[in-house]
């Protein structure tokens, strides 16, 4: 009897882990064998952030572990980073296809929906990723998105966003291109040996052509986008700030940029952020 008294004691707990942890910094948690009383010391902040984006995160094995990131990530980073919280998550999702971290993604991935992120957006990210990130390492990320999309009954699949045809692809995507990069694209395509014609032809008709073109997200967003594949990759720094020019001239500004790479350190790390802050200081403060 007392043991089934204790059970009802700790599901109660359990019952009520949401509100614990907001108030007193407590999580109830239980494995096959026995109970767990896990303790983390957040923030006010944090703990708001915590119980919009990763309330249901596991945690019982290293509190401690998460507790750092936690008071770092949706405090300190958040904070000084000053986006908004559905711009924090899409931007957060890019970067974790682009740094491979599925079991982070799948988490984010539910407090996108939590947090009212259409369907197609978080799609539309997916699809982004290609061109920068490679279809291999982003097809898992399909892959899961479309099980968690299963389970939370969101029909697949999502209406198409395409809008260009094999036919119109390249001259439509090489108009995406000079949106973005102006006269130099021309010059370059111009100026590129003839045995590498075709990589040109292939970056207007395919990365541009069959991605920048699509619906569902807005071409200044797919934009910021790219900066955060290409920053949250590494070792592309040409092509980095290739794309900080290219943010620029769609609008998004430098204490923009300097907010998305702040944002990012907890998940993409400092080597990967002071690269990708040297290459904006190289562009936005020149002279």
């Amino acid at each position: 009897m007392k043991t089934k008294q204790n059970r009802r004691d700790f599901l109660q707990k359990v019952s009520i882990g949401a509100g614990a942890l907001l108030m007193g910094d407590i999580v109830f948690a239980e494995n096959i064998h026995k109970k767990k009383e896990i303790k983390m010391q957040l923030t006010q902040r944090a703990k708001e952030h915590f119980a919009q984006l990763f309330l249901d995160m596991d945690i019982a094995d290293d509190a401690e572990f998460f507790e750092i990131f936690m008071n770092f990530a949706l405090d300190e980073a958040f904070l000084e980073s000053k986006l908004e919280l559905q711009d924090y998550i899409k931007l957060t999702l890019a970067a974790l296809i682009a740094t491979q971290s599925l079991e982070m993604y799948k988490t984010m991935l539910q407090a996108a929906l939590k947090n009212s992120i259409k369907p197609i957006v978080i799609k539309e990210i997916i699809y982004q990723a290609v061109p920068y990130v490679g279809f291999g390492q982003v097809s898992a990320f399909i892959g899961i998105t479309n099980s968690i999309f299963t389970a939370h009954n969101i029909a697949l699949p999502l209406e198409s966003k395409r809008t260009t045809t094999r036919k119109n692809r390249q001259e439509k995507g090489l108009n995406i291109q000079r949106q973005i990069f102006g006269a130099t694209i021309d010059k370059a395509n111009a100026q590129a040996p003839q045995d590498e014609k075709h990589i040109r032809r292939f970056l207007s008709a395919n990365c541009f052509g069959d991605y920048y073109t699509r619906d569902g997200i807005e071409l200044q967003f797919r934009e910021l986008l790219t900066f955060v594949y290409i920053a949250a990759l590494g070792g592309a720094e040409s092509q980095l700030k290739a794309h900080i020019s290219g943010n620029l001239a769609m609008g998004n500004n430098r204490e923009r940029l300097l907010g998305v790479i702040t944002a990012l350190v907890p998940y993409i790390g400092y080597p990967k952020s002071l690269n990708a802050i040297a290459a904006l200081d190289s562009i936005t403060l020149k002279g």
